[in-house]
């Protein structure tokens, strides 16, 4: 029996009937078509499904959907401002801290959520906070720095580079 729920996903309210026992990432990959968040291990523990549940990074992998009802999701599809790209994009493209890019949502996500907590973390902080994420490409290093680097991109009223149009 399909059960209906309603929830916000990056700024649009959906209400959608789902399967009680559905997972968060089920029902934004393929009943939203969001697939930027990747199914990895399926038990929460790499990292490649990490969205934002009312602005908290959980595993979308082990999250049942109906958690999500009247909630606001934000995957890495949401992340920027129309064409303006998150300030954590930009880094990691400036620092080429991709490779394969199969875990790189997750850790852009996770990212977004230290940033919008610790606008300026240093490079300590940024690998703690990512040290759940598995990535097999070796490109940690690129990617702390690209975080680093978008922390200081971000001003200290949280808006990117200054703008002090709000």
């Amino acid at each position: 029996m399909r059960q209906t729920i309603t929830l916000t996903v990056n700024g649009e309210r959906h209400q959608l009937a789902t399967d009680p026992d559905a997972t968060l990432l089920h029902l934004l990959r393929d009943d939203l078509g969001l697939r930027g968040s990747r199914f990895g291990c399926g038990l929460g523990q790499c990292g490649a499904c990490v969205v934002l549940l009312d602005g908290r990074p959980v595993s979308a992998c082990d999250t049942p959907a109906r958690s999500a009802a009247d909630r606001t999701v934000t995957t890495v599809e949401g992340l920027a401002d129309g064409d303006t790209p998150h300030p954590v994009q930009r880094a990691f493209l400036t620092e080429q801290a991709a490779q394969c890019g199969y875990c790189l949502s997750g850790i852009l996500v996770r990212a977004a959520a230290l940033l919008a907590e610790h606008p300026q973390p240093d490079e300590a902080t940024v690998a703690a906070a990512l040290d759940r994420h598995l990535c097999r490409c070796g490109a940690q290093p690129r990617m702390v720095r690209a975080v680093v680097r978008a922390g200081r991109d971000i001003d200290p009223t949280g808006r990117p580079d200054g703008d002090t149009d709000a």
